[in-house]
């Protein structure tokens, strides 16, 4: 290294040591969150159980939170006082650039009304079409074909995958605030290791449709139920290169889209009814995650969250614990689904398949369902 202005040696064959840690160096980011959190929990905030990257400050009927990113910083609270306070600690301590009330943060803009909060990427958006050269394209009405299955043998391979690469990373990133991309993007980022034509004709048609949108994104009103219901289901044997199923679920609080997941499973099912009952277990454990974080927020959650679920046999499976031939293949751990019910945590409630909102993370559709469920899903 380069000896730094001002200090001057005589022996060339002396070194400098290295006291801490400093940008790039692999240690750096771990070194920087434990000096933070040290400052952190020394102005009196409590690391959450759930969320190692929250900090949370509860006393009497004010609350302060502080979500970090990195060397980002987001805080939110009903006192601001103390939000001034821990600015003027954490300026003192590292010399911090306040940005005042959010309105963008990492790529997300942020609108802040009496109403409500609304979140999108509509920059972001752009600049991804402007990128990859689709301004001026005309726009798609759907993101991907519904008759359309992407698979590993169909086109020609890519020469160049790097394109490929960073346009799937770009709109992996978008999906942030944009359910309605969620699921072709999760299908095309399974496909990097060996992209083909057909990969990128449908990452172009993804781009199309943004064309028509870039402006979508979530809301979250001001006045909601804190009420957690979850919709749970499943696309069997979707994979058509290795014949595993999808998992998808969306959880809302009160009637704002909170989370939401698209992956594929790790085994192959011979069932449709376990596939089912697979999703349901992960959709459990997302409600049980949820409910502790909503206990380090000192948020009241008595109720049981509804799992809404449009498969019988799922639902009689978590209903009923007799060991039988359709049951006796499933893994132990799904059957966490019947504790949690017993336990009064969940209820699971029957569904139509023709109102699933779930099918639009698991399989593509038309363009008169697709948008009816996205309507309800974005803003």
């Amino acid at each position: 290294m380069v000896l730094p202005p001002g200090l001057h040696s005589s022996h060339s064959h002396k070194v400098c040591k290295l006291q801490k840690s400093l940008y790039e160096l692999k240690q750096a980011s771990r070194q920087w969150f434990s000096k933070l959190t040290s400052a952190l929990l020394a102005l009196g905030y409590v690391k959450s159980s759930s969320d190692y990257s929250l900090f949370i400050k509860h006393h009497d009927s004010s609350i302060t939170v502080l979500l970090v990113y990195v060397d980002n910083i987001t805080l939110a609270g009903n006192n601001l006082g103390e939000i001034d306070h821990v600015k003027r600690y954490l300026d003192a301590a590292f010399k911090i650039k306040d940005l005042s009330d959010l309105k963008f943060f990492l790529g997300l803009e942020v609108a802040r009304t009496a109403a409500g909060i609304a979140l999108c990427q509509h920059k972001y958006a752009l600049d991804i079409l402007s990128d990859a050269g689709f301004l001026d394209s005309k726009p798609a009405k759907s993101p991907m074909d519904c008759s359309s299955k992407l698979s590993q043998s169909h086109g020609d391979t890519l020469h160049d995958a790097s394109s490929y690469h960073r346009l799937i990373g770009c709109l992996l990133y978008l999906t942030s605030t944009r359910p309605d991309i969620f699921f072709v993007v999760q299908q095309l980022s399974q496909y990097l290791n060996k992209p083909t034509s057909q990969h990128l004709q449908a990452a172009h048609r993804v781009l199309c449709y943004i064309k028509g949108c870039p402006a979508y994104g979530l809301f979250f009103p001001a006045r909601s139920s804190l009420a957690l219901q979850a919709f749970s289901d499943s696309d069997w044997a979707r994979c058509i290169d290795t014949r595993h199923s999808v998992t998808g679920f969306c959880v809302f609080l009160g009637s704002s889209l909170i989370n939401r997941k698209a992956k594929k499973q790790p085994t192959v099912s011979r069932s449709s009814s376990k596939v089912e009952y697979r999703a349901l277990a992960s959709t459990a454990c997302e409600l049980q995650w949820l409910r502790y974080l909503l206990q380090d927020l000192h948020v009241d959650h008595p109720q049981f969250a509804l799992i809404f679920c449009d498969n019988k046999s799922a639902l009689q499976i978590a209903a009923n614990p007799t060991f039988h031939e359709r049951t006796k293949h499933i893994e132990i751990d799904c059957h966490l689904v019947r504790e949690k019910v017993h336990n009064g945590l969940l209820h699971l409630m029957p569904y139509s398949s023709t109102d699933q909102l779930v099918d639009v993370f698991t399989k593509p559709l038309a363009v008169a369902p697709f948008h009816a469920i996205i309507s309800k899903l974005v803003s």
